[in-house]
């Protein structure tokens, strides 16, 4: 398989059970107790913003891309990225990664949020939150929470508890 293989598409509902599979596969039972799954509990994902990789008709990788807001300001919550372990380090999910943040930006979303690792995904255009700035619901490494700055002056408003955004309109 080479990259030149895989079909990236919006992801549609036929994509769930595929999706949930590769999320259990990555990130295992733990996985519902993490910070970014807790918002996620909050509302739905944006299906227009998220994506998955398909080799052969099979889907191998997703991103989902949950709308979030802190304070005044509103982002997309990126996450989970994950790619099945045969279909790994080849650039599937950089290219999601890509895809993703693009459709963000044409959608007019000013910032996407992470928790992840630094040195995967600064080539991809995401710097540290100043540690302080936003809280998660679970703890999180200050280290891991990154940012994608699409239009500049988003992350400043971007400041508390990071929520669902479906939640963050009932608190306003």
């Amino acid at each position: 398989m080479s990259i030149t293989d895989v079909v990236y598409l919006p992801e549609e509902p036929a994509h769930d059970q595929a999706i949930e599979e590769i999320n259990a596969e990555a990130f295992g039972p733990g996985r519902f107790t993490r910070a970014a799954y807790k918002i996620r509990e909050g509302g739905p994902h944006d299906m227009a913003l998220s994506f998955v990789a398909l080799v052969d008709g099979e889907v191998v990788a997703s991103v989902r891309m949950t709308p979030v807001g802190a304070g005044e300001g509103q982002a997309v919550l990126l996450g989970p990225l994950a790619v099945r372990p045969k279909h790994k380090n080849v650039g599937i999910g950089r290219k999601l990664v890509r895809i993703a943040v693009e459709a963000a930006e044409k959608a007019g979303h000013g910032l996407v949020l992470l928790v992840g690792d630094a040195p995967y995904y600064g080539p991809l255009g995401f710097e540290r939150i100043p540690a302080g700035q936003i809280a998660m619901p679970r703890p999180v490494d200050p280290a891991r929470l990154l940012a994608n700055e699409i239009v500049p002056g988003s992350l400043a408003k971007l400041i508390g508890d990071v929520v669902h955004a479906d939640l963050a309109r009932q608190l306003a």
